[in-house]
């Protein structure tokens, strides 16, 4: 009975408790970061649906968004330094991180596609606009998907931490019940590592 009262006690230390209605809800928010700034990835697609609700609505939030300086930056370490927060539930702050990680790696296929552009006009050639079209459009599509993936869970009140790549990055930064130290303090993951080595190496020497 006692264990069992202490592993509550850490848990909602932690906040690590069943999420509410408006957790849920406030859970989805984050995304709307890299959803955002991935929409340049989307132009061609959302060019041609420019009639659709949602197309305009995307384009609104993009235009406010983008009207503000240094919004994806603001917004970066508004994200960052409030998922540290454990007055927050953990869902909402596991999805602060992981849209964090999300729009970090939006970075990579602009990345690539810049030294691809760079490379040809080097050759003197330019690039075809289907490859480029269709590059994006796979991008884009991508994110969404990955956005609905975390959406739809975290609207059920499920982690979404199925994430290749990703989601084990979230993992080894959201704090668990497991980083207690034996008298009930919450102690970073690196020192709980350290300790575990020096453990071991302890019980090797006996």
């Amino acid at each position: 009975a006692e264990e069992a009262i202490l592993a509550q006690a850490k848990l909602e230390m932690i906040n690590d408790k069943d999420p509410t209605a408006s957790d849920k809800a406030l859970s989805l928010v984050p995304y709307l970061l890299p959803l955002l700034d991935g929409l340049q990835f989307g132009r061609f697609l959302l060019e041609n649906n420019t009639g659709n609700p949602f197309v305009a609505i995307l384009a609104t939030l993009f235009l406010l968004y983008r009207s503000i300086p240094f919004s994806g930056f603001i917004a970066f370490l508004a994200l960052n330094f409030l998922s540290s927060n454990f007055g927050i539930n953990r869902l909402i702050r596991y999805n602060m991180q992981q849209a964090i990680y999300v729009d970090i790696a939006l970075f990579v296929p602009g990345l690539i596609a810049g030294i691809y552009t760079l490379i040809l006009s080097g050759l003197g050639v330019q690039a075809p606009v289907i490859v480029e079209q269709l590059g994006n459009d796979i991008i884009f599509v991508t994110l969404l998907a990955v956005i609905a993936y975390c959406v739809g869970s975290s609207a059920l009140g499920i982690t979404p931490d199925k994430l290749p790549f990703i989601s084990d990055r979230v993992n080894g930064r959201m704090p668990t019940i497991d980083m207690f130290d034996e008298e009930g303090k919450l102690m970073p993951r690196f020192n709980n590592e350290d300790k575990n080595k020096e453990d071991d190496d302890d019980e090797k020497k006996d």
